[in-house]
């Protein structure tokens, strides 16, 4: 549809919202701090964004895409636990279009971020795409024949919480034990370092992470202390790798999936190498390992989201 698409990334931290045009070029940046007081506060927030760049364009607005950290159903986020306010579900997408007066599609934020990767990425002409995006915690997406697989209800793609562990497990920031993304999303792996250095086993992490200012383990933290080598470090993105392993694996073998990207910071930071250590540790669970897939990293940066989100408009 002729006019102006657009695309917002709503994320724990930042919200950012930018025009996209059918060629997938994102312009007209607009970035706020996400607010914490609440749903209401949020909508207001991507509101005063999209009138902003839309008070910069010559062109009417015909849809605007939303990208939220959570399971989506018809509009509604069942919960966003990244998100102040957001524990019970929250119609956000009637809400913006309340607000708004224009169509709102909303959309988990992997699946976005996965979708804008295959329609205008590093995936493009993959027929069945997985995104795995490694940050916080672990986001995934499926793009299958060109668009987004939401499933039954909405809330397909949910690779960080496909268990990779029959019996118990790391606890999960879901309340569940044994996901995947209890053992290679950022959080849980850096509440792995402080029970090890409870326990008296040494590391470098605390330091480098003092040296470079950071209050947390970011995913440069990681890459420096793998690149020292680490013992704690590698031992920790070892558990993280075998981890990523079996839960691909699964969803390769039951979608026969032909194109696998990843992005998210640590991804960003580790490069092509850590996503061929992934690939290596997918490749012997495999039912047909023979068969060529395409692993790649996302390049899009942070506009994949703004990207996707906004191409979800394209057709409506």
């Amino acid at each position: 549809m002729m006019g102006t698409h657009i695309g917002v990334d709503l994320g724990g931290t930042k919200v950012l919202a930018a025009r996209v045009d059918q060629d997938g070029r994102a312009e007209g940046h607009v970035k706020q701090v996400t607010p914490v007081e609440g749903p209401d506060a949020v909508v207001a927030a991507i509101a005063e964004a999209v009138e902003a760049i839309a008070a910069d364009t010559d062109d009417p607005v015909v849809g605007v895409g939303v990208g939220a950290p959570g399971p989506i159903s018809d509009g509604v986020m069942l919960h966003a636990p990244n998100l102040s306010g957001f524990d019970d579900a929250v119609p956000l997408g009637a809400m913006l279009e309340d607000r708004l007066g224009l169509p709102v599609e909303l959309g988990n934020d992997a699946n976005v971020g996965t979708f804008g990767e295959a329609r205008f990425g590093a995936a493009t002409g993959g027929t069945i795409v997985l995104g795995c995006w490694l940050g916080t915690g672990i986001g995934g997406g499926l793009v299958i024949d060109g668009r987004v697989h939401h499933g039954s209800s909405g809330t397909a793609g949910e690779l960080g919480h496909v268990p990779v562990s029959v019996e118990g497990g790391r606890w999960c920031g879901c309340g569940r034990q044994g996901c995947v993304e209890a053992y290679a999303g950022r959080a849980s792996m850096a509440a792995a370092v402080q029970e090890a250095i409870a326990a008296g086993e040494r590391t470098s992490l605390p330091t480098i992470m003092a040296s470079k200012g950071k209050d947390r383990l970011t995913s440069g933290v990681w890459k420096r202390a793998l690149r020292d080598g680490d013992p704690l470090a590698v031992r920790l993105m070892e558990e993280s790798v075998a981890a990523l392993g079996v839960a691909i694996a699964g969803v390769i073998n039951v979608l026969d999936v032909d194109t696998i990207v990843f992005g998210g910071g640590l991804a960003e930071k580790l490069g092509q190498e850590h996503v061929d250590r992934i690939a290596d540790a997918v490749r012997p669970r495999l039912i047909a390992p023979e068969v060529p897939r395409r692993w790649v990293l996302a390049e899009l940066g942070d506009d994949s989201g703004v990207i996707g989100a906004a191409a979800l408009t394209f057709t409506t």
